[in-house]
This record gives structure tokens, sequence and C-alpha cells, in this order.
């Protein structure tokens, strides 16, 4: 008797909102009749078009939602209704519509509370966006000076690429000594290498607190405005002041339509000044890259008088040297490993695409406590432009699909040119950070070819990945799996797969859950959003833990969250 009470309520409930969903208004905008079925309905028919929600419907906002979604199976459903009303309906399509009357209500709860999750973290994200600040530069207090390579300190030779080369430097108070036209240089690299015994840790950041890079200048003339506009690219991480001095001002106003801006984020670059000048005569410049230099300093050079300087901060390493001289241990790797990939989701948040990561071109320093903290460099590849966003047009051979051919995406290294062809960078460089995981967790990387065994990104295996080793954390070693999926579409996000990381190295108690519950979830954030705040106030100086923990809760997405969450706990159920 009672489950007969139960399943007539409940086909009342589903009667009455059957009906109020379907009916028609009426003549004074409230509730009219329901439209009579056909005698065909539901068998191929035309239907009758859907009521439209009038101003007099009575239906609060939340039920509008509902309306339009079951439309359809209420359309279906009616002429069953009317049937069952007369007795002629089956004694299980009472339950059906029992279900039905019942599944709105748990619907709707169902909702709320993933609006209001969804809520609380467009809250925390909001606070950790203004708390989410950068160190100040070292050229904070000279706002207006810099613009000029004659007032810096030009030190020892730190290396060069396939464009560029880079010294170290410093703004002295005053000048130590003056060489060769109005250039400052250093004390000489054969008189600055370290005594014998004594171990070298790099560049002296407390001597030369900056990095000066002189871009190669073989076609982009001699002229200021030319060469800010054929090097562009390498101002996509510029600050705000950067610019402001010489000509820049001026022809940053000039710039393409469309050229990106890269907002501030811990994990990349950022270039502090740039700038024109002369070619110098730098120390090396003869011996490691003659062919580049202008004519008056070098006969046979092929370059112009004058080119592009940008001023950036001093890093003591690459990560391809820091991890030649001292291999981090797992959870260094992981944090490492975590840190680019906020780097590249901080840039596909921004419409950019690198298209050119490899260890050389990462960045590392230690934080307070001697972890290292890693930054993106070099984005004379870069795609950014905003016309296209990441869906760059490929429509012959002769587009730029990007540097480093050995670490392309394969979606980026297979794609042919044709008349409506774009090649997605949104997921190219997550590939890239898949690949370069191998050297951080101590092995070669398989897609530069070490003893004979190059993977080709245009034809590999997925089976044909070397096994990371069992040091790494099983989380660990199926996101990497995960990232280097060809198919693009199966790959995670960059923003997926570092929300896997900070679960699987903060969110034991969440994951150990037999039922992932919103409320849960929020609780754990709050907690979490509490502790940082509270570290990052209390503790010295600034922790790479602290700074990513803040990057995940100032990029805080709760549908996100449970794709990562969901899908850290389906491999550890995998067999």
């Amino acid at each position: 008797m009672a489950l007969r009470q139960a399943l007539g309520r409940g086909l009342q409930l589903g009667r009455a909102l059957l009906i109020r969903f379907s009916a028609k208004p009426g003549p004074a905008g409230g509730l009219g009749r329901a439209e009579r079925p056909g005698p065909a309905w539901g068998l191929g028919v035309r239907r009758a078009p859907a009521a439209e929600p009038g101003p007099g419907l009575g239906l609060p906002s939340r039920y509008r939602f509902f309306r339009e979604s079951v439309a359809g199976l209420a359309a279906r459903l009616q002429r069953q209704l009317v049937l069952r009303a007369r007795g002629a309906g089956p004694p299980c399509g009472r339950a059906v519509f029992l279900a039905f009357g019942l599944g709105l209500g748990l619907v709707e709860e169902k909702q709320a509370e993933g609006q209001r999750a969804a809520s609380a973290c467009r809250d925390i994200q909001e606070i950790f966006t203004q708390k989410n600040k950068l160190l100040p530069d070292p050229l904070a207090s000279r706002r207006w000076q810099g613009f000029r390579l004659e007032e810096y300190l030009i030190g020892q030779f730190l290396g060069k690429g396939c464009n560029a080369a880079v010294y170290e430097a410093a703004m002295p108070a005053w000048p130590p000594q003056q060489q060769g036209p109005g250039l400052l240089l250093g004390p000489d690299p054969a008189t600055a290498l370290p005594a014998e015994g004594e171990q070298s840790t790099g560049p002296k950041a407390e001597a030369f607190p900056l990095a000066i890079k002189m871009m190669w200048n073989i076609s982009a003339g001699s002229s200021s405005e030319a060469i800010f506009s054929t090097m562009s690219q390498e101002l996509v991480p510029a600050s705000h002041v950067a610019l402001s001095g010489e000509y820049g001002a001026a022809v940053l106003r000039r710039q393409e339509r469309g050229s990106k801006k890269l907002a501030p984020h811990p994990n990349i670059i950022r270039v502090l000044r740039a700038f024109t000048s002369s070619v110098p005569l730098l120390p090396g410049a003869l011996v490691d890259y003659p062919d580049v230099l202008p004519p008056k300093l070098y006969p046979s050079g092929l370059g112009h008088g004058r080119t592009l300087f940008l001023v950036m901060k001093n890093y003591p390493w690459t990560l391809h040297q820091y991890l030649q001289a001292s291999p981090p241990s797992p959870r260094l790797a992981t944090m490492m490993l975590l840190q680019l990939l906020e780097g590249v989701d901080h840039l596909v948040q921004q419409g950019i695409a690198h298209r050119d990561l490899k260890s050389d071109n990462i960045l590392v320093e230690f934080d307070s406590a001697g972890c290292p903290w890693l930054v993106i460099t070099d984005f004379g590849c870069c795609l950014a432009d905003e016309s296209i966003g990441l869906q760059l047009p490929f429509t012959s051979w002769y587009v730029d699909r990007g540097g480093n051919s050995c670490l392309m995406a394969p979606e980026v290294s297979t794609a042919s040119p044709g008349p409506r062809v774009v090649i997605d960078y949104s997921k190219a460089d997550a590939w890239a950070v898949g690949a370069i995981a191998y050297e951080i967790f101590g092995l070669p990387n398989p897609f530069y070819g070490h003893g004979g065994a190059q993977l080709d990104s245009r034809s590999y295996c997925e089976s044909q990945l070397p096994a990371l080793p069992e040091s790494v954390p099983l989380d660990v070693r199926q996101l990497v799996k995960a990232l280097l999926q060809r198919d693009a579409s199966k790959r995670p996000s960059a923003r997926v797969a570092a929300n896997v990381l900070h679960l699987s190295l903060w969110g034991e108690s969440i994951l150990a859950m037999k039922n992932l519950k919103s409320d849960k979830m929020i609780g754990w954030l709050l907690h979490q959003s509490a502790a940082t705040l509270l570290t990052n106030r209390l503790m010295e100086g600034n922790r790479v833990e602290t700074k990513m923990k803040m990057c995940f809760l100032a990029n805080l997405e709760y549908e996100v969250l449970c794709q990562a969450a969901f899908l850290l706990r389906s491999w550890r159920a995998a067999p």
C-alpha cells in the first residue's frame, strides 16, 4: 500500500511537471490547456513546437533550463500520459513517470551543488589572482635607465644559440673601467674563472644580476623600426617598461596589429629592457660568432651594424646544465615538471605557443630552500598572433611551423598544407614537456636519438616510449605517457596535467575518498587556500612549492579539477 501511494504521488508530480512544461500560455500569459496529441504522435509526423516561456508563465528561472532540456521528452511521453489516464498504459509506465518526476528534483539539486562549487572556486581564484605577484626585477629602482648599451657593465660570455649571443651584465652606480667607444667591460673571463679546488656555481648573480642577449642581425637592416618589427617575437615576454625608451615606445604603437604581449608569470622569463644599438666587439666574438658580425668588425662578416639587445635577469644554469651537474630527486623532478606545465598553461591561456621548448631554453635558479625554480625563455620561434590564436593556417610549405623539429608534436610534424588546413598548437607545447620529462627524470630524451634509438614524432608508436624508472611516482609515469599520446584529442591539456600533479603532490586526502563529493573538494580547497596564504606570509623568501600552489589556486576551475581527479583515480584503479 505504501509503495502504491508513493507511486501515485510520483505519478501526480510527473503529470503536473509534464503538463506544465508542455502547456502553451493562455490568453493572459498564464497556462492554458495542454495541446491534444494527434493520432500518430511520436511516429515520425511533425510535432508541435515547444511552448516558449511567457512573462506570466509562473516558472522560477531555475526551472527554465529543465523545461527546455526535457521538452522533447515531454512531447514523446504526452500520448502515453493520456493513454494511462484512460487506463490503457502498462503498469510499468507508472515507474517511468515516478523516475521522471523525482529525477528532475535530483538533477536540479546536483546542478545547484555544482554551481555552488564553481562559485567557491571563482572566489578562491579571484583572491589568488591578486595575491600571485612577481618578485621585483633587478631594474625596478631604475625606471628610466637601462636603454643604452653604454650603461651596462658587460661580463663573461654565457652562451649562444642559433640567433643570439648572451653575456652577463650589471648596471653599476659608476663605471669601474671603460674600454672602447663608451662600452663598459667587466673582468677578463680568463681571470674570472674559479680558483683550483673552488666549486663553480655558474655566473655570480651578486656581481652580475643581469644578462644581455645580443641578437644577430643579418636580414633586418640597420633601421631601429625594422629591427623591432623583424624581431618582434623576441619582445612577446617584454615587460611594460621594457619598450618605453629610445625608439621602443614609438615602434610599439606602430607594431603590427594583432601582435600579443604576454602577461607576467613566475615560470616565464621577463624582458626588462629592449633597445637597439651598434654591434660592439664583445669578448669571444671573433672566435664564437665572427660570421654574423658587421664587416667593420670582421671583414667577412654578414651582419648589419645595428641590432636588438634584450636585458633579462641572469640565471645561473640552463635546465640542461643543471641536470648534467645535479640530478634531482623524484619529488624535486616532479616539482620541476609541474612548473613547466604551469608555464605552458599560461601561454595557452594567452593564446601563445612557444614552439621551441627544449632543456637549453629553460633557465634555472633556486629558492631559499634550494628547490629549482624554472623559467621558459627564448621566444624567437613563438606563435603570438591575435588574429589566429593557436590555429595556424597551413596553406603552403613556406609557413613557419616553429623550431626544434626533434620536439615537434605529431600534429605539427605530420601536417600537410592545404587550402583550409590549420595546425592546432593548443597541446603542442604540452607534448614537448612530456618529452623533456625524460631528461628531468634522468633518462636520455628518446626523441634526440641517443645511442641510435631515436624516435621520430612523425612515426613513433606509443608502445616504443621507454619506461621511466620505478622510482618515479606512478601518477607521474602515467601522466608523461598521456602527454606523449599521438592523438592530440586524447592528450590532456597543460591545465589538466598541472592539476594532476597538484592533486598527486598535495591532494591525497581527496583522492583516497571512495566518492568525490563537491563539498569535500571545496573543503580541501579552502584548507589549501588558508595554508598557502599563511605560508606565503610567514615564510622568509619565496618558496617554489608555495608559488606553485598559488598558481594552482589562481587558475582554479572546478570542472577542470574534477577531470584531473577522475583521470588520476582511473590510473590508480587500472590493473
